[in-house]
């Protein structure tokens, strides 16, 4: 239940947010560093893929079916906490294309003088929950053993050593 309110507060956050920004909007947080700047975005991560709005879709409906799926699978705590982030941030996009035809973004960052990507939260949680479930598939997951029957188990004890 704590994943599905996280899930949900993700969601909520990103979409009240997207919706605090006046469109055209374009303020100095921090001189040369960090601004508030309203975008229009028609493709994915870093503008890609331009004007795929269905297509952006229907792989994130599949998506977050398949990590449903794994979440539902996995007990982990940091395998939930990264797919929850992930399922967030894909629904709150997802929700700008359905509605709007495009994702709003509104955070950008000039680190060292690069001008970075705009984002927006759900963007941050994506960003946040790839990190993390790599940290679990690196680190922490295991795949579950074979258990050997009888039979296999009686060929071990007679050839050691080998395996088929």
């Amino acid at each position: 239940m704590i994943w599905v309110l996280l899930i949900i507060t993700i969601i909520g956050l990103d979409q009240v947010t997207k919706h605090l920004i006046p469109v055209g909007i374009d303020i100095e947080i921090i001189k040369g560093f960090f601004y508030i700047t309203y975008c229009e975005n028609r493709g994915a991560a870093f503008s890609i893929l331009q004007n795929f709005r269905w297509g952006f879709i229907v792989i994130t409906v599949i998506a977050v079916a398949a990590m449903i799926w794994v979440m539902i699978s996995q007990k982990h705590v940091l395998a939930r906490l990264s797919l929850s982030l992930l399922i967030g941030g894909a629904l709150g996009n997802m929700i700008d294309r359905l509605f709007m035809g495009y994702v709003v973004d509104f955070l950008n960052f000039y680190p060292f003088g690069y001008d970075f990507a705009i984002f927006n939260v759900a963007d941050i949680s994506i960003t946040i929950g790839v990190t993390l479930l790599i940290i679990y598939i690196l680190f922490i997951y295991k795949e579950p053993s074979e258990r050997k029957t009888p039979v296999a188990e009686e060929a071990e004890a007679d050839f050691p050593g080998s395996e088929d």
